[in-house]
C-alpha cells in the first residue's frame, strides 16, 4: 500500500469498519485527517488478534501515565497514554481510563501500521472528538 486512502480502505474493508461509526475525518492543518473511534480500536484489535496489557507508570490524582504493551503475533509495540487537567476535559477520576484509552489507541494502530498513513484514534486527544457529540 502506497497511499492514506488505500491503506484506509483497506483497514475498513479487513476489519468490518463502519464508516459511520467507526471512523471520520477533520481538517486539520489545512489537511484531512482520519480518526478512529473506540468502537474501531476495539473491532481492529479483536480483527488483528492483538494482546494488550498495561502497567501503570503515574497514578495521581490529577495525572496518570499508563504504559501500553501490544502483542500481534511476534511484533511487540509500546506505548503510553497519558491524562492531565491540560490535556483532558475530562474530571480527575477518570485520568487512569482516559490514559488507558490513549493508550490502547497508540498500540492498537501502531500493530496494524497506522501512524505511518497519518491516522489517529479520537481518544488520542480531546482535540481529536467529533465536533458537536
Amino acid at each position: 500500500m502506497s497511499s492514506k486512502k488505500e491503506f484506509l480502505t483497506g483497514l475498513v474493508k479487513d476489519n468490518d469498519l463502519n464508516l459511520e461509526e467507526d471512523i471520520f475525518r477533520q481538517l486539520r492543518g489545512g489537511k484531512q485527517t482520519a480518526f478512529i473511534t473506540r468502537t474501531g480500536i476495539e473491532k481492529i484489535q479483536y480483527n488483528n488478534n492483538i494482546t494488550v496489557r498495561f502497567e501503570v507508570v503515574v497514578m495521581q490524582p490529577n495525572y496518570a501515565v499508563i504504559k501500553a504493551i501490544a502483542t500481534k503475533g511476534d511484533m511487540v509495540v509500546e506505548s503510553f497514554g497519558e491524562s492531565t487537567p491540560e490535556n483532558t476535559k475530562q474530571k480527575p477520576a477518570y485520568h487512569s481510563a482516559m490514559a488507558e484509552k490513549r493508550g490502547l489507541a497508540r498500540v492498537v494502530l501502531k500493530a496494524v501500521g497506522a501512524y505511518k498513513f497519518g491516522v489517529f484514534g479520537e481518544d488520542e486527544s480531546d482535540d481529536f472528538k467529533v465536533k458537536g457529540v
